[in-house]
């Protein structure tokens, strides 16, 4: 039996194919897809296992670090209102901070998991990965130079965040600029000048961070009086008005132990300086500083000591000599004086006679 075989582009006329043709044809093709179908399984079974173990272990990772985020979520809403709760961190910076570095870690993870994934399933498929990854790492060197200011600001901002250099809230010193952080990105950090400018600083340009909101402050008074006040009177005054302070509130709050009085700071003909420091809240040191001036002003008027500037008194000056302003007289003005004669023109000769 013959049957028709349709014609081709080199051959346009039909070429009769016998049955045992295509009966041998089709058991090649057989052969061969039963030769290979358990090839074929394999790598989809492999394939199947990779996706299964990437999807499960990125799930598995991200479910991890969420609950370590609001580990730290709840260990921080516990001590908000506590004392020790004003020492710390607010619950809301501590919970954009965690936000933050949890986004940054499950971005990471997802990345390395996945790729890997990716690669391991593109060698099921007996790809080269060698040609792959050099081209990678030429691009990735590329990308490098290019885009270096960006993977600067980027590194410099992940480790500002895990390090907790600075937060919302916080009055920082940049360097290039300084005021009140309003916004902390991976990139850039936004602060807030104290005219009210926003100031939009590159993460990698910060070389060094002075915190004015950690750890503690300090408020330091210079109160100069006249030398000839009793010493032991007006430290009595200002011991007495400090004390009164720290007991009322808010002010027993912001102050962090008692005010200090460190002696004379300096010593003139006509003043003498006396140093007062105390330990107060970060970020609340100016507003103590005035408390403290304003009280001790107070006080010392109350008591009768009176405070003095740079320039002496008016009162215990002595009185001004009218004549101070006068210039001398000069040898000029006298006809008669020998250094007028000398000035005087000779007469003119008459040349008539």
């Amino acid at each position: 039996m013959l049957w028709s075989a349709p014609p081709t582009a080199d051959d346009p006329q039909t070429v009769p194919v016998t049955l045992d043709e295509a009966a041998e044809t089709a058991t090649n093709a057989a052969g061969w897809v039963e030769q290979n179908w358990s090839t074929w399984l394999n790598t989809g079974l492999r394939i199947l296992l990779i996706l299964v173990v990437a999807l499960t272990l990125r799930m598995l990772i991200r479910r991890a670090l969420t609950k370590l985020i609001e580990r730290m979520n709840r260990s921080a809403q516990a001590v908000e209102g506590t004392a020790l709760g004003g020492l710390l961190v607010n619950a809301e910076r501590r919970r954009q901070r965690s936000e933050a570095i949890g986004s940054v870690l499950r971005s990471v993870a997802s990345f390395l998991i996945l790729g890997t994934a990716g690669l391991m399933i593109l060698g099921a498929f007996k790809i080269d990965l060698a040609p792959l990854l050099a081209s990678a790492g030429v691009a990735g060197v590329a990308i490098g130079f290019g885009a270096r200011n960006l993977v600067t600001d980027f590194l410099s901002g992940v480790f500002m965040i895990l390090e907790d250099q600075y937060g919302v809230g916080d009055s920082i010193d940049a360097g290039v600029a300084s005021g009140e952080v309003i916004e902390v990105g991976l990139r850039v950090t936004k602060l807030r000048g104290v005219d009210g400018e926003i100031w939009y600083v590159r993460n990698g340009e910060i070389k060094r961070i002075g915190n004015l909101s950690q750890g503690w402050a300090t408020a330091g008074v210079d109160v100069t009086v006249r030398p000839t006040e009793d010493l032991d009177r007006v430290q009595s005054v200002i011991t007495e008005a400090t004390e009164s302070m720290s007991k009322e509130e808010p002010w027993n709050e912001r102050l962090w132990g008692p005010v200090e009085i460190l002696g004379l700071n300096e010593v003139l003909i006509d003043s003498m300086t006396v140093r007062v420091s105390a330990k107060t809240m970060p970020g609340k040191a100016l507003g103590v500083e005035r408390e403290l001036r304003w009280r001790i002003k107070r006080a010392l008027d109350a008591a009768g000591i009176r405070i003095v500037g740079g320039v002496p008194a008016q009162a215990d000056a002595s009185p001004a000599d009218p004549t101070a302003g006068m210039s001398a007289p000069s040898a000029f003005a006298s006809p008669s004086s020998p250094q007028s004669a000398a000035a005087t023109p000779l007469p003119k000769p008459d040349l008539s006679k």
